[in-house]
This record gives C-alpha cells, sequence and structure tokens, in this order.
C-alpha cells in the first residue's frame, strides 16, 4: 500500500508547488538585470542621500535638536521609490507582456505564485536594505562627527552596539520588506504598472501632503497615525520619542497594516479574475 505524503511536509503537493514556484520567481529575478540595478540604485540612494543630508548639518553652537540616526537614514526617503518600482514590476510586468499566463499554467494555485514573487523579492530587499543602511550609518557617523555631531556634545552615537540606532537601523530595513510587500500587493490587484506605481508613490508621498492641507493639530495627528510613509519612519526616530504620535514600532506596524491588506486583497482579485 502506498503512504501518502504527509500533510505539512516539504513532499507534500501543496508545498513542493510553491517550491517550485519561489525557485521559477528566482529565476526570473536573477536572469534579468534591471532587479539588480535596481537594487544597487537603491544602496547608492539610501548611502548616498543619507551622506549628503550627514554633510549638510551645520551646528556651530553643539545645541541643535539633531537626531543623528534619523539623519544618517534620510536616503530611505527616496531609495523606498526605487523598491516600490521593482516590486510593482515583478507582478505587473508579467500581466503586460503575458507571460503570466505561461506562470499560471505553470503553477495553478495563484496565492502560490503571489507567495512567491513575496518572498523573492522580499529577500532581495532584505539583503540590499541591510547593505544600504549599514553604509548610510557609517557615512553618517563619519560626517556628523567631522560637524560637532557627537556623544560628547551630547548627541546620540552612532553606533549599532546602542538600542535605539539598532532598532533603528533594523526597523529601516523591515520597513524598505514592507514597502516592496506594499508593492506586489498593490500591484496584484491594480496589475497595471503605471496605475500601480502611481497608486503605491501617492501612498507614500502624497498622503502627507494631504495632511497639511487640514490646520486642526489633532486631525493632522490622526492622519500622520494611518500614513504608511509618515507612521512608518517613526521607526528612525531616537530622540524625542514622546513627541511622536505612535511608538517606533507601532508606526511600523501601521506600515505592516498596509502591507498585509494590500497583500490580502491582491491575492483575493488575482484569484478570482482570469488571468
Amino acid at each position: 500500500m502506498t503512504a501518502l505524503p504527509a500533510v505539512g511536509t516539504a513532499s507534500h503537493p501543496r508545498w513542493a508547488g510553491l517550491r517550485d514556484a519561489a525557485h521559477a520567481e528566482w529565476t526570473k529575478l536573477r536572469t534579468t538585470s534591471a532587479p539588480g540595478w535596481m537594487l544597487i540604485a537603491a544602496i547608492a540612494l539610501t548611502a548616498g542621500v543619507g551622506a549628503l543630508a550627514a554633510n549638510a548639518v551645520t551646528c556651530p553652537s553643539g545645541g541643535c535638536q539633531i537626531d543623528p540616526a534619523k539623519v544618517s537614514l534620510t536616503g530611505v526617503y527616496l531609495s523606498q521609490a526605487v523598491i516600490a518600482m521593482l516590486a510593482v514590476a515583478s507582478v505587473s510586468g508579467e500581466y503586460s507582456t503575458g507571460m503570466i499566463r505561461l506562470t499560471l499554467t505553470a503553477v495553478p494555485r495563484r496565492w502560490q505564485v503571489l507567495a512567491a514573487k513575496a518572498a523573492m523579492v522580499s529577500a532581495l530587499t532584505l539583503t540590499a536594505a541591510a547593505i544600504a543602511v549599514v553604509a548610510a550609518l557609517l557615512a553618517g557617523r563619519l560626517l556628523l562627527y567631522g560637524h560637532g555631531i557627537t556623544p560628547a556634545r551630547g548627541y546620540e552615537a552612532i553606533s549599532l552596539s546602542a538600542g535605539p540606532v539598532l532598532r533603528a537601523a533594523a526597523g529601516s530595513v523591515l520597513y524598505l520588506v514592507l514597502i516592496a510587500l506594499l508593492g506586489i500587493g498593490i500591484a496584484a490587484a491594480v496589475r497595471d504598472s503605471a496605475a500601480s506605481i502611481g497608486l503605491v508613490l501617492g501612498l507614500l508621498y502624497l498622503f502627507p501632503l494631504i495632511t497639511t492641507v487640514f490646520s486642526d493639530e489633532q486631525v493632522q495627528r490622526h492622519l500622520n497615525q494611518i500614513s504608511p510613509m509618515t507612521a512608518g519612519l517613526y521607526i528612525q526616530a531616537t530622540t524625542n520619542l514622546r513627541s511622536l504620535p505612535l511608538t517606533p514600532w507601532q508606526g511600523l506596524g501601521v506600515l505592516a497594516a498596509w502591507a498585509a491588506g494590500a497583500l490580502v486583497v491582491g491575492g483575493l482579485l488575482m484569484s478570482l479574475r482570469d488571468a
């Protein structure tokens, strides 16, 4: 009598399909040049813009309200756009070329396709983001210290051995991974590349601008609490935490909720619609 494969093991057809889908997505990403160049651009923007921001800081009196780690990580504001475009392209690019039909023929379970794309893009983003964040903090430490922004003058030390800085660094890496997941979810729901990118960038950059339209501080505070970028980037703060509408981890949780919601909606629509 032939034994059936145990549910929950790698031999089960469901997990074998997911493994095959992940391998296929990895092959797509590594055999095209665009993802690699986009990841390099994200690293360069994170480190380069952070270095420029750190080099532009001046505080002759030594009593300025500066968050050294947050200044060093300024580049994330721009590199997140590149990560979002990479994530959107991994999904909507197949719809625009019609290749998605081949993908779904090879892997009929559509949730496996979406999960595989999310896993592969997240893994690449995690690696690139870790490199970028460490480079940005090293550059910030060197340049800010050269401008007198040092612990001796009462500023937070830029060192991963310092709890707040480690949290800001790890949180920034997770932030970029969540941006990638947000982009994948929205692209799965919208399909069109231009519309998906516009929607993701609108959520990130236009949401805070819309908040400024309201003069009521309470309304602004509540909007900031639900803004994916504004709330998510609270994770970078290492000083004046009491002034934030949310704690750093709560803020990152808001972005995580946006990403999870986008993936759920995208997955449902992907399953219900024809390719």
